[in-house]
């Protein structure tokens, strides 16, 4: 299993204080990334698959309020079989377990049974302009966020909020997902910010995307009048 980066952090990769793993690589090109120096699998250091379920498991006592153990990235899932088998291993000790995905894995329904919480990415509803800004679009995405609302009893989609990508119709995505959300799916919004700037070789070509406060309220509100639930964490 490669990794670029692992350590604790309290709610915000998933409920309570968490053991995180940034797995290395991805397949999306997101211009706005914070974690550009994990886009290569080659980045960070190779683990056994029996390290890190040691690794995790020696870390139980900080698993406190709730927490336990996140696998994110890059795109965790692009290491599917070795993801499957630590999953496996931590849910059979009784770790709770999260993932952080960008949803785009043919594999993800498979993956979701041994995840206790489940936070997946919607970055845009059209997938022509998605792909312009990641290099992929959206058609997988969209089927695992269907599939994953009738396979599981929670769902926490997040959705990067970009001045001039996609933070100007949240009618455009509130209408999307009223089609197929369930009660158990929760929204959150995250504000754009320039945490990664600095880790990205080359030129960085988000020139303006800060969101305003209004914005935010705009896509809040938005989403509460189709009866979809929002959360800030």
């Amino acid at each position: 299993m490669r990794i670029f980066g692992k350590g604790f952090n309290f709610a915000q990769d998933g409920p309570g204080n968490r053991f995180v793993y940034h797995l290395s690589g991805c397949n999306m090109r997101c211009l706005w990334c914070s974690n550009a120096d994990g886009m290569d699998m080659a980045a960070g250091k190779e683990y056994s698959v029996e390290e890190v379920i040691k690794e995790a498991l020696s870390c139980r006592p900080m698993f406190f309020s709730g927490g336990g153990v996140t696998f994110t990235g890059g795109e965790a899932t692009l290491q599917a079989e070795e993801l499957i088998k630590v999953l496996k291993a931590l849910k059979k000790e009784g770790v709770h377990t999260c993932l952080e995905t960008n949803a785009t894995s043919k594999r993800l329904a498979e993956i979701s049974e041994f995840v206790d919480y489940f936070i997946m990415d919607f970055k845009h509803f059209d997938s022509v302009v998605l792909k312009e800004y990641t290099g992929v679009g959206n058609e997988t995405i969209k089927e695992n966020f269907e599939a994953l609302n009738k396979l599981r009893n929670q769902l926490h989609i997040r959705i990067p909020l970009i001045n001039g990508v996609n933070a100007k119709n949240p009618q455009g995505f509130a209408e999307y997902f009223a089609k197929y959300s369930s009660p158990n799916t929760v929204y959150e919004f995250l504000l754009y910010h320039e945490y990664g700037k600095e880790k990205w070789q080359g030129e960085y070509k988000i020139k303006d995307g800060f969101v305003s406060k209004e914005t935010l309220k705009s896509f809040v509100d938005t989403f509460e009048a189709f009866g979809l639930k929002t959360i800030t964490t």
